[in-house]
């Protein structure tokens, strides 16, 4: 029971970076891999920022053999004189939230590290970190354990190693194994990274270097042609209509650059960054670029005769069908949603986009009339396609109008109230009817589904609606889906706070988990990106010792561990299906939210997630080989 006294002894002051260790999501949005990853990119950030404000050229990345990463830059390096608060300039930056010379617009004219936390982030959620600074003829040093000093200052500034003549700051830093789930660094997900801020950045260089065993690997990031090289890489191996259009303009001190090349698919890839920060979420400044194009699409094809006098507008979706786009705004005082910046909110983006596609779009279109031609061609055959899903959709619906409990399985919880609410998608009647007996009726709702859904990545979209599990889903969720071109989701409509994928804890089961999230990723994206989705862990062993209590093991990990450090006998019993689990099992091991193990989809990187699904669930099978192949060694297969 809480203390019913509420006084001034209430109230608790964490000092310094106390506040980070304490609630390391609200700085860094995960303690998971995504979480560890960003700690990479808050300080290479910063030293992109030094390449923005035209002092550094070269950046070194390097994972080090013991887990660690060292990241170092060319730029001027981290000031080291006195601070008006009686210590080095480096000491107040690195061990004080929101100190930094990104506030005033002098040091940095934009910055993709606004907020003042970002290195002090890092050091606060580092095991120890290390760092020297290049600058006026010295290499200065500190260090920190936990984010507390571990060097003595001499007279309030920093010990000198030795005389450089280079300049710059290097940064080494190990994850703290007390915040982190896993301290292992995803090499893939950085790897891209370096090559997206390469791509943003022209007269960059980025050298990447893996030293950790089994993995080692360098790699060079330079791309002189810049967002143009970025939408060719992304376009490369598609049936692309016409060269690359780049256009790059200043508008109110808002630097604007887009590249746009359309391709003969039926797909949309527009990605937004904000001072080289990837907005997944996109944000005001693709609002702008994407409201100015349909205009002007629209405009030329009714001035050319396209779209005749009765005719309705093209889409927005339509004009885009086809596009590959790189918008990128350089901002010197941009407004995001949330300290992962994954949402430009700046509204005065909106207009200066606007303008400046606009303005450039009509100049290149009037001077080049077969492509314009070709992007409204574009548009026609979506706009085609739209009419005929649009058609069939309804028809769908005609026919099915599905009651809630729409092929007569679902077992729909008591509770209308979305944020108590979940659903878990589970496989099978056995494992369904287990499930129905052992939930909270109050608010778990259970909907089975028969086997192994469509691979809607290879599917028609008359196939996928025609699919009775893929219908029952999209009508049981109640928010619509967003893939091609029906475009009605509203995730205000959304009945369920959790939707749980809950399968066999075997090969099987992952797979159909695989086509389910390829089904949500491509139809209802932004399930995910607000984190609604899960995966349950259900175990896949029960020990039952001699002596002593019994236990659920979830894998065969957890088995050795088990056998190397249990003395007596113990009997084994493996669950080859939920469907084995009588309720009260399944209750304590899956479904039970004071006990259960869930694991949050999440998307780090939403070009490579796109690219990945392509990849493994399209119907290219060499691409898919040699991906299983590079990744062999990170499987886990069911014994």
């Amino acid at each position: 029971m809480a203390n019913t006294q509420y006084n001034a002894d209430s109230i608790t002051v964490l000092e310094g970076l106390e506040a980070v260790r304490k609630r390391p999501g609200m700085y860094i949005g995960s303690v998971g891999t995504k979480g560890l990853n960003h700690l990479i990119y808050e300080i290479v950030d910063n030293a992109v920022d030094e390449h923005l404000a035209g002092f550094c050229d070269t950046i070194w990345v390097t994972l080090e053999a013991d887990g660690s990463c060292t990241v170092k830059d060319s730029g001027r390096g981290i000031p080291v004189e006195m601070h008006k608060k009686g210590v080095s300039a480096e000491r107040v930056v690195l061990s004080t939230l929101h100190a930094g010379g990104k506030f005033d617009n002098q040091a940095y004219k934009t910055s993709g590290g606004l907020h003042g936390v970002g290195s002090s982030v890092v050091n606060a959620l580092s095991a120890h970190m290390d760092v020297k600074i290049y600058k006026n003829g010295f290499i200065h040093h500190d260090a920190y354990e936990r984010g507390i000093p571990t060097v003595e200052l001499e007279n309030g500034l920093l010990p000198v190693l030795g005389k450089t003549r280079q300049t710059g700051t290097e940064i080494n830093f190990l994850p703290d194994d007390e915040i982190f789930e896993k301290t292992r660094f995803k090499a893939d997900w950085l790897k891209s990274r370096l090559h997206e801020t390469a791509y943003l950045n022209p007269g960059l260089t980025i050298y990447y270097k893996n030293a950790r065993a089994n993995e080692k690997e360098e790699l060079t990031y330079h791309e002189p042609e810049g967002i143009v090289a970025y939408v060719k890489e992304l376009n490369r191996g598609k049936t692309v209509i016409h060269e690359p259009i780049y256009f790059k303009k200043e508008l109110d001190q808002i630097e604007v650059e887009v590249a746009i090349q359309f391709v003969d698919a039926f797909e949309e890839n527009i990605l937004g960054f904000c001072n080289n920060i990837f907005t997944q979420e996109g944000g005001t400044h693709l609002v702008g670029f994407k409201t100015r194009f349909t205009q002007l699409i629209n405009s030329y094809a009714r001035e050319l005769g396209i779209l005749k006098e009765k005719d309705p507008n093209f889409t927005g979706a339509d004009t885009r069908n086809g596009m590959t786009a790189i918008v990128a705004v350089k901002h010197p005082d941009p407004i995001f949603e949330g300290q992962t910046k994954t949402k430009l909110a700046s509204a005065d983006a909106t207009k200066a986009v606007f303008t400046v596609s606009g303005d450039l779009l009509s100049h290149y279109f009037d001077r080049n009339l077969e492509t314009l031609k070709a992007i409204i061609g574009c548009a026609e055959k979506s706009a085609k396609i739209r009419k005929a899903e649009e058609k069939a959709k309804t028809n769908m619906l005609t026919k099915s109008k599905f009651s809630f409990d729409s092929n007569g399985k679902l077992a729909n919880c008591e509770s209308r109230d979305a944020e108590l609410c979940e659903i878990f998608i589970v496989e099978g009647d056995s494992a369904g009817g287990s499930a129905k007996t052992a939930r909270n009726r109050k608010y778990q709702a259970i909907l089975p589904i028969r086997g192994k859904i469509l691979n809607v990545e290879k599917a028609s979209m008359d196939k996928v609606l025609a699919n009775a599990e893929i219908k029952t889903m999209i009508n049981t969720f109640g928010c619509g889906f967003s893939e091609g071109y029906g475009n009605d989701f509203d995730i205000t409509k959304l009945k369920y706070n959790k939707i749980i994928l809950m399968t066999d804890a075997d090969v099987d089961g992952s797979h159909i988990d695989t086509l389910l999230l390829t089904f949500l990723y491509r139809f209802m994206p932004e399930l995910i990106y607000n984190g609604h989705v899960y995966i349950a862990m259900p175990p896949l062993y029960k020990v039952i010792p001699s002596r002593g209590q019994e236990q659920y093991l979830y894998d065969d990990k957890e088995l050795e561990r088990y056998r190397k450090n249990h003395t007596g006998d113990f009997r084994l019993q493996r669950y080859k299906g939920l469907g084995e689990m009588d309720p009260e099992q399944l209750w304590e091991t899956t479904l039970d939210p004071e006990r259960r193990v869930l694991k949050r989809v999440e998307i780090e990187d939403a070009r490579m997630a796109s690219e990945v699904t392509e990849m493994l669930m399209g119907s290219e099978v060499p691409p898919r080989k040699q991906f299983i192949y590079d990744h062999a060694n990170e499987a886990e297969i069911d014994a």
